[in-house]
């Protein structure tokens, strides 16, 4: 613990964890901007596999964290599954540069993934003490911290491959993989002590002390997750190819790279999240924290606005101007804040002692099935009309929105293991 604070009047160590996870995110989805484009334009892939492989291979990024963070937990200890995980994706990321090994760098992404990414998000907890009210909103300032990696990937890795070369954008990526690294062992001296040691060393028994009602809960959150998922994955599937074709992304002259739009979804994540933050603050002053369930089907119903927003855009033009896709984005991205981070956040604060990365995994589990769905859902593209299939899509977020509005945390949790009212928030 310290009394050091820094963004947000958050603990030093909040800064660490999402200047880390900052870093993969850039590794992440500067990959994520080329790899539709890279597999139907250089390796001439068609785009009903293209769009199968790109969800497989996120299903398989958010799959591996089950089995990582068990590891993490259990075996290697939170620090050490961070630097072998990250390393192993740096070493992946720079594979992409040689199209033989592409499915292979696609893999070795995904095994490092595994070790890494329910590591970071499980400490956050640990640097609070127990009651502390900052805690509430740190999944968020983190989710800020994460989105600038998310806004600067496309800017950077998008441009370099539109314009030098796929191996160029890709090779960056790797770049930025190692940086996040090395930033997490430097500021080794911030971060919980416990992160370094087995759960087991820590002398935590392994048995998980899981309340049933708990489990129950937050498998209703994961379906409902796994579904809206479906629809919110194709900002990076199906979405950038009705842009490519469909948007007139002439501004003033200068042809703006398509990869550039996808840095709107994380550049109005970090301008969003202070003033909703504060307007949070302010309602729940005033009428009482809302349930984390009640904000998460929000959030999917604003996503599923954004869907029927391009539904109507792809019906009217076919040839759109841009100005409709960053409308698109901003309504997509307010209700990404409403469910994302509230979703994480609830799965950590609700882990037992010792085996937060194995929760966290089971967060990621959802984000695995529904990346799966996804790639199901992008096979239809080239067999249905645009409006028709954004409508699909805002269905499919319509029905995650009523599947979370039926969940009752309250009604789950019993009353000897319900947390305070604050991480429920």
């Amino acid at each position: 613990m310290t009394d050091e604070r820094t963004w947000f009047g958050q603990p030093r160590g909040l800064t660490i964890l999402f200047l880390t996870n900052m870093w993969e995110t850039f590794s992440y989805y500067g990959m994520r901007a080329l790899l539709v484009y890279y597999m139907t334009k250089q390796l001439l892939i068609a785009q009903d596999k293209a769009s199968l492989i790109y969800g497989t291979y996120t299903a398989c990024a958010y799959f591996t964290p089950i089995v990582g963070g068990v590891i993490a937990d259990r075996v290697l200890g939170k620090r050490r599954a961070i630097v072998i995980g990250g390393t192993i994706m740096a070493i992946g990321h720079f594979l992409m540069a040689f199209e033989p090994l592409f499915y292979v760098a696609l893999a070795t992404i995904a095994l490092g993934n595994g070790l890494f990414l329910p590591s970071l998000p499980s400490q956050i907890d640990d640097l609070y003490e127990p009651g502390d009210p900052r805690v509430g909103w740190a999944y968020n300032v983190y989710y800020v911290g994460v989105n600038i990696g998310g806004f600067l990937a496309p800017l950077a890795c998008g441009w370099l491959g539109e314009t030098y070369g796929w191996h160029y954008g890709f090779g960056a990526a790797g770049v930025g993989m190692l940086a996040g690294v090395l930033i997490y062992v430097w500021g080794q001296r911030y971060l919980p002590a416990s992160a370094r040691h087995p759960a087991i060393e820590q002398g935590h028994a392994p048995a998980v002390r899981f309340g049933r009602s708990t489990v129950l809960l937050l498998v209703a959150v994961a379906l409902s997750v796994t579904v809206f998922r479906g629809a919110y994955e194709q900002v990076g599937n199906t979405l950038p190819l009705w842009a490519d074709t469909g948007v007139d992304k002439q501004a003033g002259g200068f042809a703006i790279p398509m990869t550039w739009f996808i840095s709107l979804n994380p550049l109005f994540v970090i301008l969003m999240t202070p003033p909703l933050l504060a307007w949070w603050r302010r309602r729940a002053d005033r009428r009482g924290e809302t349930m984390p369930t009640r904000r998460m089907a929000v959030g999917a119903l604003m996503v599923a606005a954004a869907y029927v927003l391009i539904a109507g855009v792809s019906a009217v033009w076919t040839n759109a101007s841009w100005t409709w896709l960053v409308l698109f984005f901003a309504i997509f991205t307010f209700g990404e804040l409403f469910i994302l981070p509230t979703g994480l956040g609830l799965f950590a604060r609700l882990a037992p002692k010792g085996l937060g990365a194995t929760t966290v995994a089971a967060w990621y589990l959802a984000i695995f099935a529904g990346s799966l769905f996804a790639g199901l859902v992008g096979t239809l593209w080239s067999r249905m009309s645009h409006p028709l299939y954004f409508l699909l899509l805002a269905g499919i977020a319509a029905l995650a929105a009523l599947l979370l509005r039926l969940i009752d945390p309250s009604a789950h949790i019993a009353a000897d293991e319900r947390p305070p009212t604050s991480e429920l928030s």
